[in-house]
């Protein structure tokens, strides 16, 4: 059984202050204690008292010193009981309803394998910002994981949010996560095609069965999910408009139709290229349909289906697209350098950075010029030399 001695120690306020020793296993352990009065039981009419518990005198004053100025200022709340891994629980249960179904299984797989695991047994009114930036920490250099910069901001934000939920529910009086630290995210390079590359994507994606999908990709910018969630309705061939309200993703097995990334439809107008892709898709689908019957359904009109109408799956899709690059003999990329390949061309063109912007779907030009500031400070460099050509045809002689 443990022993232990008290020595009483007087402090300013409503509280008193000692320094204890316990011993356990035959070892002395010291460390020092506040007891303060923070009400009234309204039954018994006895003082309430709490204690608080440190490694310095100095650290127990200081926290007292805070009890007592909350009770007097009748500020004080009972520290809530709650874990954080039972708060994750009720947060993502309730407070996730208005976003989108695939960003809400995102945020509880954040909490099942990172959140909840490091720091779940923690009580939400013992968590500090040291803890958790201990635990930001381990993510990039830890035993449990090496991750990325921007994979371990995606956890932090998840973080941040429920504790910003605790506040506005006063479970926690502020939120310990706002003063951490993050890794900086080194943003990976783009590699956009050339234009003799885009030539032969072009010649070799002509032999594959998804080929109009990739013609579609590269003049047009839009996602995988956006195209492959495409339904004949929001194709207006007569105006050669394309709107884009929604999109295909894949989650535990199962695909479902969501909103764009960023929220918001948006309608664009494309090249004659992309329309004659599009009636050759769907000069595909009459055909399959007249060849196979009641076989054939598909249900949401998408654009883009298999040859009996169901939707396309996206390990398929990257699948013919390894194999157009192997054709046309072109290094390995990812089917989103089609849309990078898509914005560079435009700028380089010439087009307008408010409507690249628009066209992609960003959601503000910033971000644009931010992802793709090479090619602007290309164009800048160009258009100085044009001033430059401009002047010398106009100075005097």
């Amino acid at each position: 059984m443990p022993s232990s001695t008290r020595s009483r120690k007087s402090a300013a306020g409503g509280g008193s202050i000692r320094k204890k020793c316990v011993t356990r296993n035959g070892k002395e352990y010291m460390y020092w204690e506040a007891r303060v009065s923070v009400g009234f039981d309204p039954g018994t009419g006895k003082q309430i008292q709490k204690s608080i518990t440190g490694q310095t005198q100095k650290e127990v004053r200081l926290k007292m010193q805070e009890m007592i100025r909350q009770v007097d200022a009748g500020s004080y709340k009972e520290p809530c009981k709650l874990t954080l891994a039972q708060w994750l629980d009720m947060w993502t249960a309730e407070y996730l309803n208005n976003l989108k179904r695939l960003t809400q299984e995102q945020y509880r797989m954040q909490c099942t394998y990172y959140l909840k695991p490091c720091l779940g047994a923690a009580k939400l009114s013992a968590l500090n910002t040291h803890m958790i930036q201990q635990f930001i920490n381990s993510l990039s250099n830890g035993e449990r994981a090496e991750l990325s910069a921007k994979t371990i901001k995606n956890i932090y934000g998840v973080l941040h949010k429920a504790l910003n939920q605790a506040v506005e529910n006063e479970f926690i009086s502020h939120n310990p996560a706002s003063a951490c630290k993050l890794p900086k995210i080194k943003k990976p390079p783009i590699h956009p095609l050339e234009p003799e590359e885009i030539t032969r994507l072009i010649t070799a994606a002509q032999e594959d069965d998804y080929g109009n999908l990739f013609v579609s990709a590269i003049f047009t910018g839009m996602r995988q999910g956006e195209l492959l969630g495409l339904p004949w309705e929001n194709v207006d061939f007569d105006r050669m408009v394309i709107t884009v309200d929604r999109q295909l993703q894949h989650e535990n097995g199962e695909y479902f139709f969501c909103t764009p990334k960023n929220g918001n439809a948006r309608s664009f107008a494309v090249a004659p290229v992309v329309m004659d892709a599009l009636r050759k898709e769907k000069e595909k689908q009459d055909y399959y349909r007249s060849v196979l019957g009641e076989k054939w359904s598909n249900p949401h009109n998408l654009v883009f289906t298999t040859e009996f109408g169901k939707n396309l799956v996206k390990r398929t899709v990257v699948k013919h697209y390894k194999k157009v690059l192997e054709r046309a003999e072109l290094p390995d990329n990812r089917f989103h350098d089609l849309r990078h390949s898509f914005a560079v061309n435009s700028l380089q063109a010439g087009d307008n950075i408010k409507n690249v912007q628009a066209n992609l779907g960003h959601a503000t030009s910033a971000f644009t010029m931010d992802v793709y500031c090479h090619v602007s400070k290309s164009m800048a460099r160009e258009s100085a030399a044009r001033t430059q050509a401009f002047y010398e045809s106009v100075k005097p002689v």
